[in-house]
Parts: C-alpha cells; structure tokens; sequence
C-alpha cells in the first residue's frame, strides 16, 4: 500500500504551512530520517524528515504552495512495491495561489464538530476539490459525514449534497483604498498573518490593564560593569542589561507567582516552571523563543541561552518545542530608544514585561538634592482576569527591588 505524506503541525498556531522547497524528486530513494522538504509555518522554515523507507511515486503539491495542515503532498512506495495499477492517483497538486489584484473572499474554513474533524487539527477533512466544490454550491463540509479513507469529504460527497442555509453576514472593516502609482502590495507571510490574528485577539478578548513603574538603573549599571572586567579578563563574554532585565523577571516571578499563570475558562492554571519567552524581532515580524525553567538557570545560564536562541530565531532554526509554551513574555524596546511603551499580552499567557530605555535625567535623591541619574521605565500589561492590580504591583514592587539590588538575583 502507498504511504500518504500529509502536511505535518509543526506548532501551535499552525493552520496551514508553505511548500518552500522539495529536497527530494520522484523516483529517489529515501530512509527515515532523510529531509523531504523544508516548510515554512507561521514561526519558523523547517524540514521535513521522511518517518518511512521507500521511493518517491509522487510530488502533490508544488513549491510555493500553502497546503492546510493533514492534507497529502507526497507519495511514498515501500522498496519492490509497485505504483497502484488502477491509475488511483492521489488529487492533483497544489499550485501557489495567484497573486490577486483585490482581496478575495476566504474559503470557509470549517470547526465545527462533525464527522469528518481531524483531531489532531480541529478541521475539516476534506479534499481540495471537495473545498472548491462546497464554496461553489454553498455547502457547509461540516454536516456532511465522509466516504473517502478515514472519513475524509471528497469530491462526490459534496456533489450530492443539498445547499446550506445561508450564513449571517459578519460586519466588515472599510475597504482600503486602491493601489495607486508608487504603491507596493506586500502579501501577507505566514508569521505575519498568525501575528495579526492573534494580536487581534487578545487586544479584544483579554481584559488588558497596565502598571508602570520607573526603576533607579544605576546599581545595575555598575554591577554589569564589574561583571564585565572580570569576565573580559578571562576571556569570558560580556553581560548585556537585558540578561539582568531577565534574570530578575524570572526571580520575580519566583515570589509573586500569580504572574506565571493562564486562564483556562473555568480554573487559572498557575504554572510551576517559570518559561520565559523572549521577543525578538526578525525580518517578517515577530517571535519569542523561550528558556525553559529559567527558575532553574543562573544569570550566566540564561545569557547564554537567549543569545543562542535569538540567533536560531533570526536564521528561521528555532525547533517546535523552542517557541512554544512560555509562561510570561518580556518585550525590550531599549535597544531602539523607546523609554516607555505597553505591550500586547501574548495570549495564552496573562502577562507581559515592556522595558524600554535607560534615560540620564536629573532625579531627587534621598537627601533632597537634585542629582543625575540614569532611569529606566518597565511596563506591566496584564490580563484582568488572572492577574489583580494588586498582585500586579507587587510583583513589579519586587522586580524593583532586584534591580535597585542586583546583588539579590545573583545568590
């Protein structure tokens, strides 16, 4: 029997992954663990490896493609196994979608339980002619039950099928305006289309509330600096104010653990590990790998892992399990000059850090005098629901104080 390649989830979010390259061609020979094809998903291009032996009998879907994760791309023979003699050939590859020159109506993606759901994706099972056909004559996949191999919806189930009741219509944003001379469409990459998506929804579905604080960097600083001299020394790299921003969110975290939670519908799940997710920016948008029981890891410890990380990031090398599952997000503008900013919560977790630079500034001392200072603002977005602004403030109460204290996060 044929084996079936299908799309694989290759994370969370994903919906659907981009065909980029095909390493392998019909007729090569592979063994499990050879890379088929690399795969772009909304976060990162990964590879594909091969989970059997055999010979490639047939490429479904072209570079360049968007298939919805579970459908077939390949077809693999086992060594000896003939090609099917009946001629039943898998449906025809999948081309990249033309470049429209105005928006199109989206195919109707189905999640509603029916007998045809995948499990593992919460959709559909349904052939791509199947989708075309449905769209046509109004359809609805999701009261159809499937006679093709697992339940799948093929074409001739649809063509059977009696027309759905018309959907209400959803209220649409105002169109934007068209395209004139000088003017550049942008298709919208994977990343950035989940980044917009899930943005949307937490800035309208978590109940936001904001904390901010202004912290003496000084005692950083200068902590920093004498780290630094003694590692120069021997040779050892250098600590930037990010590393202590982390080390000393994740120390906070530690003693007002309400922070490193989620909201789960009916309980709060408060987290044991504290894994801390980094954003980073990359070329199209925006990712935040994370450092896994960073409770665990010592100031050294987690420099080292979120420079590591930051460079897979940037190169698109980052694995499944290195981008998923953070607990709490810090999101660092400094860098940029930005002295204060709110970040949006990276949903499901209920909190996120927004740090932005250290200013020099004339500041008040204990002594009523008027002294300069270096000052640096740290932002609390925070979802409403898990978080209480009390415990909010607490928490930034003992992140100022590990700051302010450096020596603390150090023990």
């Amino acid at each position: 029997m044929p084996k079936y390649i299908d799309m694989p989830k290759l994370s969370d979010t994903m919906t659907e992954g981009k065909l980029v390259k095909w390493r392998k061609k019909v007729g090569d020979q592979v063994s499990t663990g050879d890379v088929l094809a690399e795969i772009e998903t909304d976060k990162a291009t990964m590879e594909l490896e091969a989970f059997d032996d055999g010979v490639i009998h047939q490429l479904l879907v072209d570079e360049g493609a968007k298939v919805p994760i579970g459908e077939r791309i390949a077809v693999l023979l086992g060594k000896g196994e003939a090609a099917p003699a009946n001629g039943a050939a898998p449906e025809p590859a999948a081309k990249p979608a033309a470049k429209p020159a105005t928006a199109q109506a989206p195919q109707a993606e189905v999640t509603a339980p029916a007998k045809a759901e995948s499990p593992q994706t919460g959709r559909t099972k349904s052939s791509p002619l199947a989708r075309k056909i449905a769209g046509s004559k109004g359809v609805d996949l999701a009261t159809l039950s499937g006679s093709g191999p697992g339940g799948r919806i093929v074409a001739s189930d649809v063509e059977s099928a009696q027309p759905s009741a018309p959907r209400a219509a959803t209220p649409k944003a105002p169109a934007a305006p068209a395209p004139g001379p000088g003017d550049q469409r942008i298709e919208l990459s994977g990343m950035r289309r989940v980044i917009a998506e899930r943005l949307l929804v937490s800035k309208t579905q978590l109940p936001h509330f904001y904390l901010h604080i202004e912290i003496d960097a000084g005692p950083m600083m200068k902590t920093r600096a004498e780290l630094n001299a003694v590692t120069e020394v021997s040779g050892g790299p250098k600590f930037t104010v990010n590393d202590f921003i982390l080390r000393a969110v994740v120390a906070a975290a530690t003693r007002v653990p309400a922070v490193n939670a989620s909201f789960a519908g009916d309980a709060i799940i408060q987290y044991g590990g504290i894994h801390l997710a980094v954003a980073v920016a990359v070329e199209e948008g925006l990712v935040t790998p994370v450092i896994r029981d960073a409770q665990k890891k010592s100031l050294r410890e987690i420099s080292e892992a979120v420079k590591d990380l930051a460079t897979r990031a940037r190169s698109k090398k980052l694995k499944p399990d290195e981008y998923q599952g953070g607990t709490i997000t810090v999101s660092n503008l400094g860098a940029y000059g930005i002295e204060s900013f709110s970040a949006i919560i990276n949903p499901p977790q209920a909190a996120i850090l927004s740090i932005g630079a250290i200013v020099k500034k004339p500041v008040v001392n204990a002594k009523n005098e008027i002294v300069a200072g270096q000052r640096m603002s740290i932002g609390l977005s925070a979802d409403h629901r898990v978080i209480d602004g009390a415990v909010g403030a607490s928490y930034l109460g003992e992140l100022r104080k590990l700051l302010e204290n450096p020596a603390l996060m150090l023990l």
